[in-house]
């Protein structure tokens, strides 16, 4: 008989974050509570030999990828939030970033204010690594990896190899929204720390730079999702580069 070993479980519960979600106007105008739970399944005994934090899960920081997918994302359904955030936890390791390989994921999401307390509607899924097959564009600058698309977002992991510009770009016709996740980048020709995001409004110039031996990688939401012809190259100085109010997303240890 064949022994199938079950993998070990690390949960976050209790995660509670106010985002835009859902269909009808209010909700497209105002952000709501979201209730959110994830159990992530892997093979813990190497961290529990070893005691070092890139061997499990770090938590902290799962919280705040989490959040900011959520934030920045502005799903219209619970389904696609779901969905989003399976695939996100499923994904392979960047080399920036080493942790290791969740192999299932179960996501339980909830909008208790939905129905004014008569009723709280729910989503529960439960994915396999084997459910989201690997989509990845090569750049210029490095790799995309395409972590989830709908009509109204897109979520993105984009890596920077090694001594590598991500160009001075503009969007004409999307909103983005994009997490500082290695420590070695630089944004707009400054340091920017992991854990911190900034928003792109249409038509603001951005760029990125990794001046590293190690690739690095940023989590990117667009709002509608990527739209190719959309990314235009623009000439500015790098000292006239401007960031947007910047928000920190990871948890301070």
């Amino acid at each position: 008989m064949m022994f199938r070993r079950e993998y070990d479980q690390l949960a976050l519960r209790g995660m509670r974050f106010d985002c835009i979600i859902g269909l009808f106007e209010n909700e497209r105008a105002t952000p709501q509570p979201v209730e959110l739970e994830v159990v992530m399944h892997f093979d813990i005994r190497r961290a529990a030999h070893g005691g070092h934090i890139a061997h499990t899960i770090d938590y902290g920081r799962v919280l705040g990828e989490l959040r900011f997918i959520l934030v920045a994302a502005r799903f219209l359904l619970l389904e696609s939030a779901a969905e989003a955030i399976a695939a996100w936890l499923l994904m392979p390791p960047s080399l920036d970033v080493p942790r290791p390989q969740v192999e299932e994921v179960e996501v339980r999401l909830s909008k208790p204010l939905a129905l004014a307390g008569r009723a709280v509607p729910e989503v529960t899924i439960r994915r396999k690594r084997s459910d989201f097959p690997a989509n990845m564009e090569v750049k210029t600058f490095g790799f995309v990896d395409v972590v989830f698309e709908s009509p109204e977002c897109g979520v993105y992991r984009e890596r920077i190899s090694p001594r590598t510009i991500l160009p001075t770009h503009v969007h004409r016709h999307i909103d983005e929204m994009e997490l500082a996740l290695g420590d070695g980048l630089l944004l707009q020709g400054t340091a920017v720390a992991a854990g911190v995001a900034h928003e792109w409004p249409r038509n603001h110039p951005h760029r990125w730079e990794n001046p590293t031996d190690v690739e690095q990688s940023f989590l990117c939401v667009d709002r509608p999702k990527f739209i190719h012809t959309d990314e235009v190259a623009v000439s500015v100085p790098v000292a006239d580069l401007a960031r947007t109010q910047p928000e920190v997303f990871f948890e301070a240890p």
